[in-house]
């Protein structure tokens, strides 16, 4: 998944913030994880300008599935 997230990092520049968290290694992604109720990896959070969680997609998903979430966001 790495691979195809750094990926969507350069095509959704200037559009949507996007951030990755290591939830083992990160104290911080530690943090949002509990925030959050992450319980598997990879998951993907999608939070819109005010904060809310709008979305969130769990396991290994296609970049067409996340580019879709993504695009909600704009």
């Amino acid at each position: 998944m790495a691979p195809i997230v750094s990926g969507l990092v350069d095509d959704y520049e200037g559009d949507v913030a996007i951030r990755v968290y290591n939830v083992e290694t990160s104290d911080e992604g530690a943090r949002l994880a509990e925030e959050y109720g992450v319980q598997f990896v990879p998951t993907f959070i999608f939070v819109n300008a005010d904060g809310e969680d709008v979305d969130q997609l769990i396991g290994e998903v296609s970049e067409g599935t996340l580019k879709a979430s993504l695009d909600d966001l704009k």
